[in-house]
Order: structure tokens, then C-alpha cells, then sequence
């Protein structure tokens, strides 16, 4: 019986040691792969057309990461169906840091605004980073006497059914965050959806609408000019380039926030000293002063982050804006 136990304990401790030996193996086969990474182009498929915020975010920040790492890296863009053609692409590209994903709130938002997609958003991907916030303003037409979202809650109370709220399409960020303000605020208010941003702007500044939920960035220039009034952003910080404006949550709703950003994610399964030299990079790239002054002129304030949070960030904004889809009983796609 002794010479048995003597046996399985051997048996044990040589099963032990190749276990440890393969592991031991895998790591600095995963180390030297980050050594040598990268060695080729980088390609972050973007599932946002030319000229947008994130575009713009990410065409900033990936220069800086190109410079650092001495490697080109190219943006794709590939629009359309809710960033699902973008993502499935790179959820089956190879995982290996060649191919990246821009990743957004808009990520979390196709998650409950879709029936079925061809991956699974938080198991097929491995996010690494945030690369900053943007604010959606609360704006008003001038003409209207508003000047914070107190006032607009009340006038909304005071004239119910009659207040009209301007966004984009349907179930897109600010579409889902206007629903979140009415609900929210529990007032009575038609949301009119538009086709795209110029449009709800236009609106806005002719009198077509009594206001509108929007990127801050697009409408700097019409706010600046006083065409439009920006009562109030949707963020828990007030946007540094209009301090003067309060928040939603300090002028009416303090349960209220919805705040945009934009980040990057790799298919899942690139080794983790991968992830790690890709989240350095940008980190560097986001704290950099030029790279923040530039975003700052986008409305976008540059923000890295760990891998772990960034995932806590996208699963957080799944459950809160899937919530949101279901009360405003928007028809998933």
C-alpha cells in the first residue's frame, strides 16, 4: 500500500512539473510575442464614417501611438447597422494586436438595441483602454426663455405634451439619452428623431424645435455664436471648455447622467503582454498635452484607463442603456 502512495505521489509531482513547464513555456512564448510586437501595421476598424467624433479621437490619438511604436497604423472605417459590420469583423479577426476595434457607449447600445448579433460583446472582445469622454448638451432654442434644466422640467410640466426634444435616429446615443432625461424627470414630451446632427441643429436655431440632446462638439460653434443656448451637459463633470455650464444632475436631476466615450478593444484571446504594451501606448498617448489640447477642441476630454475598468465601463453601459430601450419600448432591430 505504501509503495502504491509513493507511486501516485511521483506520478503527481511529474504531472506537476510539466504542468509548470508549460506554463513556464507559454509565458515566454507570450512575452517574446510582445517583445516583438509590433513589427507590422496596426488596423483599427472604426464603425463610424470619416469626419465624427470618433474618428477624429481616435485619427489623434493613434498618430501619437504610431509615433512611439514605429509602426504605421491605418483607420478603417466601416459605418452602418449599429457597428455590428465593424465589430463582427474584428471579433474573428486573428488575436494578435494587428486588427483593433474601436470601441463606444454605441457598443453597449447595439447590445439591447439588436435581437441577435454575431458575437457576444463582452466575451468576444478584450477591451484595453478608454480614450476619453464627450458631453451631450441639453440645448434650447434661444427664443426660450430656459436657462437651466430646472426651468425646462418645470415649463415641460406647466405644458404638458407640448415641449418637443430633438435628437438623432432612433436608439442612438442621444435619442436614448433624451428618453433617460423625460423618464427621468418623469415629464411629458414628444422626442423627435432626425436624420443627423445638422439637422437637429438647424432645428433648433430656426425655431423647429424647443430643444435638443446632442454631441457638444458639433454644436460648439452655433453656441459660441449664440444662435443656441446650451442649458445644461449630461456628464457628472461640467465640460472644461464651457465651465460655466452646469451639469443636468446639478441644475434639476441628480440621478441623471449619460456620458459618451470612446475606447479600444482587441478580439478575444490576444495575449494579455499584448494588451498591456496597447494600453500603455495609449495612456502615454492620451496624457500627452498637445493630444489633449487637440481633443479639448473636439468637445472630447482625453481619458485612459486599465483593461478591468474599461470592461466594467462596457458591461455597466449594456445593463443601463438595455433598461433604457426596454421602458422607452424602443422595437429591438
Amino acid at each position: 500500500m505504501t509503495k502504491v502512495l509513493f507511486m501516485i505521489r511521483q506520478v503527481i509531482k511529474t504531472v506537476q512539473c510539466c504542468v509548470a513547464a508549460l506554463a513556464l513555456a507559454a509565458s515566454a512564448s507570450a512575452s517574446a510575442v510582445a517583445q516583438d510586437y509590433p513589427n507590422k501595421l496596426v488596423k483599427i476598424v472604426v464603425p463610424f464614417g470619416a469626419g465624427g467624433i470618433a474618428d477624429l479621437t481616435i485619427r489623434t490619438v493613434a498618430q501619437k501611438m504610431s509615433e512611439s511604436m514605429k509602426q504605421p497604423i491605418i483607420i478603417e472605417n466601416r459605418p452602418g447597422a449599429g457597428g455590428i459590420v465593424a465589430a463582427d469583423a474584428v471579433a474573428k479577426a486573428s488575436p494578435d494586436g494587428y486588427t483593433l476595434l474601436l470601441i463606444s457607449n454605441g457598443t453597449a447600445v447595439s447590445a439591447g438595441l439588436f435581437k441577435k448579433l454575431p458575437y457576444d460583446t463582452l466575451k468576444d472582445f478584450a477591451p484595453i483602454s478608454t480614450l476619453g469622454y464627450f458631453d451631450l448638451g441639453l440645448i434650447v432654442n434661444k427664443k426660450l426663455p430656459i436657462k437651466n434644466a430646472a426651468e425646462l422640467i418645470a415649463y415641460a410640466r406647466k405644458n404638458p405634451g407640448k415641449l418637443n426634444i430633438g435628437t438623432i435616429n432612433r436608439g442612438s446615443t442621444q435619442n436614448l439619452a433624451a428618453e433617460l432625461f423625460v423618464s427621468t424627470a418623469g415629464i411629458d414630451a414628444l422626442i423627435v428623431p432626425y436624420k443627423g446632427t445638422p439637422e437637429v441643429i438647424t432645428a433648433v436655431t430656426t425655431g423647429e424645435l424647443d430643444a435638443a440632446v446632442e454631441i457638444l462638439g458639433p454644436t460648439l460653434p452655433q453656441i459660441k455664436s449664440g444662435n443656441i443656448h446650451v442649458i445644461g451637459v449630461t456628464s457628472a463633470k461640467r465640460f472644461s471648455g464651457l465651465p460655466d455650464v452646469p451639469t443636468v444632475a446639478e441644475s434639476g436631476l441628480p440621478n441623471y447622467q449619460a456620458a459618451s466615450w470612446n475606447g479600444l478593444a482587441a478580439p478575444a484571446g490576444t495575449p494579455k503582454p499584448i494588451i498591456d504594451r496597447l494600453n500603455k501606448e495609449i495612456n502615454a498617448a492620451v496624457s500627452n498635452p498637445d493630444i489633449r489640447k487637440r481633443l479639448l477642441e473636439f468637445g472630447v476630454v482625453a481619458q485612459g484607463g486599465t483593461p478591468d475598468a474599461t470592461k466594467n465601463l462596457l458591461a455597466s453601459d449594456i445593463a443601463k442603456w438595455g433598461a433604457v430601450i426596454e421602458k422607452a419600448k424602443i422595437e429591438k432591430q
